[in-house]
């Protein structure tokens, strides 16, 4: 993952579950077609990407099922909150995607939103699905991790 602590950028939502359902292989950074209202939803922080995901539509990037809410100042007909939403990459970065992605078992999901200086950005995870074997494995380094700190403070 890369850095949060980058200059001007401010976290809006992150998909904590992907990390724990999924390998995540590779990552990408795009940018988002967004409408007036859902630019300022995004800077009220109204935004919700756990069971969102990316696909290739007509030779474009499409991200789906993201819930953006509706801004609370706008009129009632502002967005539609599901919409399918445009992913702006290089051309190169498509390519690369769409040959990994008709491998077997890969698939785009978003990691997190953010705005980086005044841009709406997605960060986006080349993921593999984990088996249920996985799973318990990486509940079982949580739990050492836990028990490991615990000792720390102990220690203190």
């Amino acid at each position: 993952m890369k850095n949060e602590k980058d200059e001007n950028l401010k976290i809006i939502c992150r998909n904590r579950k992907a990390y724990f359902d999924y390998h995540i292989d590779a990552f990408y950074e795009a940018g988002m077609v967004l409408q007036g209202t859902e630019v300022k939803a995004l800077r009220e922080g109204r935004a919700n990407i756990n069971d969102a995901y990316a696909r290739f539509r007509n030779g474009e990037i499409f991200l789906y099922n993201a819930h953006i809410s509706h801004y609370s100042h706008a009129a009632e007909d502002s967005h539609a909150p599901e919409r399918p939403r445009k992913l702006l990459l290089h051309r190169w970065e498509m390519r690369r995607l769409l040959g990994k992605l008709q491998e077997r078992g890969y698939t785009l999901i978003p990691l997190r939103l953010y705005f980086r200086n005044e841009h709406a950005k997605v960060e986006l995870g080349l993921a593999k699905g984990k088996k249920k074997v996985d799973k318990r494995e990486s509940i079982r380094r949580r739990e050492e991790q836990r028990e490991i700190e615990r000792a720390r403070k102990r220690r203190k």
